[in-house]
């Protein structure tokens, strides 16, 4: 069996590193497009299910997906494509609270286990210095939100209910227990 990462973003790899399994990459290259007449959390999982499905495997492969979106007052935030678009939603996270959904697909065999995990998180009002500074170090560019809670975005942050990996990309814990259930001989003793 080999587990294949769907995902070509450092921080889902460095965050499956903590499995202590090898694995390998290979990123899924699908239309990420979401339905905004659907609620978020499905859309994230519906493609979270996509991806896993994208990526070449062999029937015993185990590949494992994700996506993460951050939702504020019902609007979906994706990646910001520019500086302005990341300013933009970090004004609209300032002083308020949002979620973030991680949709997370895992496939071995004909067996699919999906879920969606969810983390409340509440930013601390923000000055516009404060936003235009963190634009500058271009961390928010690649990431749902604008934001990394790992990196710069910790200053921002008041309250967090939920798994804090799964602001980072990828819910561990929720993750741990699908793969003792589909890949058992991962957690044997050696």
């Amino acid at each position: 069996m080999k587990i294949i990462l769907a995902s070509g973003s450092p921080r889902r790899r460095e965050l499956l590193g903590l499995f202590r399994v090898p694995f390998t990459i290979q990123a899924a290259d699908i239309d990420e497009t979401m339905d905004p007449a659907a609620a978020p959390a499905e859309e994230t999982a519906r493609v979270s299910i996509r991806k896993a499905q994208a990526v070449p495997r062999e029937k015993d492969d185990l590949v494992i997906a994700a996506d993460t979106i951050v939702v504020c007052g019902g609007k979906v935030l994706g990646k910001p494509r520019n500086e302005e678009e990341a300013a933009k939603m970090l004004t609209l996270l300032s002083g308020r609270d949002h979620q973030v959904m991680t949709g997370c697909t895992v496939l071995r065999g004909e067996r699919r286990e999906t879920f969606t995990e969810i983390t409340d998180l509440h930013f601390r009002p923000l000055t516009g210095q404060e936003i235009e500074a963190y634009v500058r170090t271009g961390e928010p560019m690649d990431k749902a939100g604008a934001y990394g809670i790992q990196g710069g975005a910790a200053l921002f942050c008041e309250r967090m209910n939920g798994d804090y990996y799964n602001v980072m990309g990828l819910p561990v814990c929720h993750l741990g227990k699908v793969l003792k259930e589909i890949a058992p001989e991962l957690f044997d003793e050696k």
